[in-house]
């Protein structure tokens, strides 16, 4: 019993001396205060003016002797591969998404995807162009006849010479489904048709033709299908392009507060070997005054060692973080700032937005481009449906057609001479008559000259003069009728594009429920993000509260070197756990935009 309270008496006794000596080394030489470690949100550049290049690590652990000095180790450098460090560029959250809106090659396929549905629209209107054609030609034609009126005389052929041209306009009507056609034509004809009284002649035509569907392509064609497809389409692209252009921003967000805190993390991780390196000093000197061990300079150095570790893992991470950033926001490896570092500079965000869960599902089922998406598939289903139910019905087309034409050309009399008598009756009654002494009978012939209607001779400009003032018009039009029977095709057409609609109800009802989930989800990350802020916050400056602490207890002599550099370490730790959730928070805040549509509203961004 007597040993056990000896024993401890002389520890006691040997605390009181350690605690004077030290106290007395306090009184005789004030040590250097070792600075408390600060980061500033506002800023994440690195100050590499002074930084020295870091020295080779030594390979074996230095031998523990009371002679024992640590070696003065320069901090560790803070250059990095690809990179210019001197040359920084200050870039802002806003100003790397206008970078990346105009660079990003996803973004551009997103444009030309775009244009290309505005060429499809134009082609789809194209339908309606009219189709202008004409036709010239020359032509020579015998054609053999018997008739005695047929006018070929001896030869026993009509050969007729025509020269000619005819113009064309057809096309679909954009109302009703309506079709037109309109031609104009005109020639010049030779003959030799002893009958002919025109020769040359010159006719020309002007026809007019317009079909209107009754039934069957009335509200809706092919044509007019064709068209608003491609608006949908064009609307459809519209929609894809917002989401690809969402998507693109979130992660031209995600990458930005990685990079932020990288950065800062590396301020963090560098000033805590500033801070060790302070406290080797220190015990440095208080070893040459025999007030600690020498083991502690290695337990010293061995804490600088790790620190320099984390120096150069937080030095990868920034690298890492930095190229998915340029990758994001520069349009290739050959662009100028490929090789610049950049510095975030837009303020960490330490508030998260206060948006009820029914507030946001709403914002979200309105603005997501996946609903959009869905509902333009809904409506191009519906103009499918449409058309094909319209095959169905029979085909009744209302058809008129006014035809004016035109003639004139060179006068050809045409003088017959005949007879009124049989000649072989006459010359036998004439006979009859001499041998009686009566006087013969005389018959003069009949000549008959056959000209060509007055207003019909003239020129080509008199066949059109005749063509305009419609003097020999043509009428018609009539109901034609097509009954369809079977006509399994369009019931096939129609079935599959019901089946479609249905099938695009069932996705939007599972896309609706994805979208709510998504929205709940980044709410819930969004305030656990600010949760884990506020613990982190509340557990940094506790850290720093013990840590000063502990500082104040081995200025006393009342601790040890271990404990002092325990609760370095988990200053250290609460520090970078406390920069990781201000990431967080800003990252839950740009998924909670994500999820709720409105990420192009709040960076107010417009498309065009």
């Amino acid at each position: 019993m007597l040993y056990y309270f000896s024993k401890n008496i002389i520890k006691i006794l040997n605390l009181l001396i350690v605690g004077f000596c030290l106290s007395l080394t306090i009184l005789a030489q004030t040590p250097t205060p070792i600075p408390t470690p600060t980061v500033k949100p506002e800023t994440n550049k690195v100050d590499t003016t002074k930084v020295v290049p870091s020295a080779d690590l030594p390979n074996d652990p230095p031998p523990i002797a009371p002679n024992f000095s640590a070696p003065i180790r320069p901090l560790p450098s803070a250059e990095r591969v690809g990179v210019e460090a001197e040359n920084q560029l200050p870039i802002t959250l806003d100003e790397a998404i206008e970078m990346a809106l105009k660079n990003n090659n996803d973004i551009d396929s997103s444009r030309i995807n775009v244009k290309i549905a505005e060429e499809n629209l134009k082609g789809a209107k194209g339908a309606y162009d009219p189709q202008l054609s004409s036709e010239s030609f020359h032509e020579s034609r015998t054609t053999p006849t018997a008739s005695t009126i047929g006018g070929a005389g001896s030869s026993g052929g009509v050969t007729q010479t025509s020269t000619g041209a005819t113009a064309t306009a057809e096309g679909l009507s954009p109302k009703a489904g309506g079709s037109y056609s309109a031609s104009v034509s005109s020639s010049v004809t030779t003959t030799n048709n002893q009958n002919a009284t025109l020769n040359p002649q010159y006719p020309s035509a002007v026809t007019l033709t317009y079909t209107q569907p009754l039934w069957r392509g009335l509200r809706t064609d092919n044509a007019r299908r064709q068209v608003e497809i491609a608006k949908k389409n064009l609307s459809l692209t519209d929609a894809q392009f917002r989401q690809r252009v969402i998507e693109n921003i979130n992660r031209v967000e995600q990458a930005y507060w990685d990079l932020v805190f990288a950065l800062r993390n590396l301020q963090v991780q560098i000033d805590a070997v500033k801070q060790a390196r302070t406290q080797l000093e220190s015990n440095q000197r208080l070893v040459e005054k025999g007030v600690l061990a020498p083991i502690e300079i290695v337990s010293a150095t061995a804490q600088i060692t790790t620190f320099e570790q984390n120096v150069y893992s937080a030095q990868d991470t920034v690298t890492q973080a930095e190229n998915t950033l340029k990758t994001l926001i520069l349009k290739d490896r050959t662009a100028d700032l490929w090789s610049r570092p950049l510095t975030p500079i837009t303020p960490v965000e330490i508030q998260a937005p206060r948006v009820p869960l029914d507030t946001a599902v709403a914002d979200a089922l309105k603005n997501r481009p996946e609903i959009q998406q869905l509902q333009t598939n809904s409506e191009i289903n519906k103009i499918n449906t449409d058309f094909f139910r319209d095959q169905t019905k029979p085909q009744i087309d209302l058809f008129g057609t006014y035809t004016s034409n035109g003639l004139a050309g060179g006068a050809n009399n045409i003088t017959r001479t005949s007879t009124a008598v049989n000649t072989d009756l006459l010359a036998r009654v004439n006979q009859l008559s001499l041998s009686s002494g009566l006087t013969p009978l005389e018959f003069p012939p009949i000549v008959t000259v056959t000209s060509p209607p007055a207003n019909l001779v003239g020129s080509y400009f008199n066949s059109l003069g005749n063509l305009f003032a419609q003097d020999y018009p043509t009428y018609r039009f009539g109901v034609r009728l097509s009954l369809p029977f079977g006509n399994r095709v369009a019931e096939a057409d129609l079935g599959k594009s019901l089946a479609e609609g249905s099938l695009i109800k069932n996705q939007r009802s599972q896309t609706e429920q994805t979208i709510e989930a998504e929205v709940r989800n980044a709410l819930q990350s969004l305030r656990s993000a600010e949760a884990r802020l506020a613990s982190a916050t509340a557990s940094r400056a506790a850290s720093e509260q013990l840590f000063d602490s502990e500082q104040r207890q081995f200025r006393a002599g009342t601790t040890t070197v271990y404990l002092v550099q325990q609760r370095q370490n988990d200053l250290l730790i609460a520090k970078s756990r406390e920069l990781q959730a201000q990431t967080d928070l800003n990252k839950a805040i740009a998924n909670f935009q994500r999820a709720t549509g409105t990420t192009l509203t709040v960076n107010n961004i417009v498309l065009k």
